[in-house]
């Protein structure tokens, strides 16, 4: 069962989001986006009434300051605002116009974390830092998480709640 969102919310209750935010182990932020506005699971299962599901950009904000609250820092992250950390990352298409069900194929193109690019491909690509290590022990989950990790690419941070 889903947990109730929107009504968490309406209560005053802190929401935020991560990689464990839909329960269905993907590190893959796009996926739990996709589920809290759409209310379905990738594969079509329905999961959210109508009124449960939030907004794109309530959505959003339960990735960035939601989460943020959760590690006292609200503060210190969570928006791109004067005085806080501005990790961020550019997208391979607007979050905010692509319809629903290609949310979960959004990709980052660059991502900067401290100040850093983390991630850097298609036009960002000369900006690329070097390829990290492969993953160990080779059967990680991490090793299989489709996007956040292209196999010999620079990891895709998300910043999330930062």
């Amino acid at each position: 069962r889903a947990p109730p969102i929107r009504a968490m919310l309406a209560a005053g209750l802190p929401v935020g989001a991560g990689s464990g935010a839909t329960g269905a182990g993907s590190y893959n932020p796009f996926v739990a986006l996709y589920w809290m506005v759409s209310g379905r699971s990738v594969g079509g299962t329905a999961l959210y009434p109508p009124g449960n599901r939030l907004g794109r950009m309530e959505a959003l904000r339960r990735y960035t300051v939601g989460s943020a609250w959760f590690s006292a820092d609200e503060h210190r992250k969570g928006a791109l605002v004067p005085g806080r950390y501005a990790d961020f990352a550019v997208l391979s298409d607007d979050y905010f116009t692509i319809d629903v069900p290609r949310i979960p194929q959004l990709s980052s193109v660059l991502t900067v974390v401290d100040g850093k690019v983390v991630h850097a491909e298609q036009e960002f690509s000369p900006l690329a830092p070097p390829p990290l290590p492969p993953v160990s022990p080779a059967w990680s989950p991490v090793a299989e998480s489709g996007g956040v990790r292209a196999a010999g690419a620079a990891a895709a941070c998300t910043g999330s709640g930062s």
